[in-house]
């Protein structure tokens, strides 16, 4: 008898993979921008023209509510994957990222002001986001191997797993911890 492959929820594939495509776009882009704009601790050998602080905002703002809907998920219907040490890492530094981007206030970056605390955090998180894939994708693989990551690519739906189905799942959820 084969083994079984791995199932993920169609939630959570939906949800990580827009936070696989918008968390690179953000940390590609932030990436341009700390190189045009700061560079204290290096920068690219040239600058890449462009409204890059623009760029990087508006995958911000694109981020920002997938990453709540994603943190809501992994705070509820996803807990018991937060028990993963490198999941629960990935989350907090999502959080971080959003969070202090939102308080960004873009002029500072353009009038040269590195000094700000929120910027700092930003910083920070954008170099944890860097760490914390790389430590995620690695706990991924060494737990389940190419059959785990493979599931989360996966596009056939259980039949009990429609998007249809997602409120009462929320629901269900819910309902078990009242």
């Amino acid at each position: 008898m084969p083994p079984v492959s791995p199932y993920q929820p169609s939630l959570l594939r939906l949800l990580h993979g827009a936070m696989v495509v918008l968390v690179p776009l953000c940390w590609l882009s932030g990436f341009v921008v700390y190189s045009n704009q700061d560079g204290r601790w290096g920068r690219l050998a040239w600058v890449i023209p462009g409204e890059w602080i623009d760029i990087h905002g508006t995958f911000g703002v694109l981020l920002w509510p997938l990453a709540l809907l994603f943190a809501l998920y992994a705070l509820s219907l996803g807990r018991s994957r937060l028990r993963q040490a490198a999941n629960a890492a990935a989350l907090i530094a999502l959080v971080l990222a959003v969070g202090s981007g939102k308080l960004m206030n873009e002029a500072w970056l353009r009038s040269g002001q590195l000094d700000h605390l929120v910027y700092g955090a930003h910083l920070t998180a954008w170099l944890l986001i860097a760490a914390v894939v790389i430590w995620h994708l690695t706990a991924v693989l060494r737990r389940g191997g190419r059959a785990l990551a493979s599931s989360m690519l996966q596009l056939q739906v259980r039949a009990n797993d429609q998007p249809r189905h997602w409120p009462s799942q929320v629901k269900t959820w819910f309902q078990r911890r009242a």
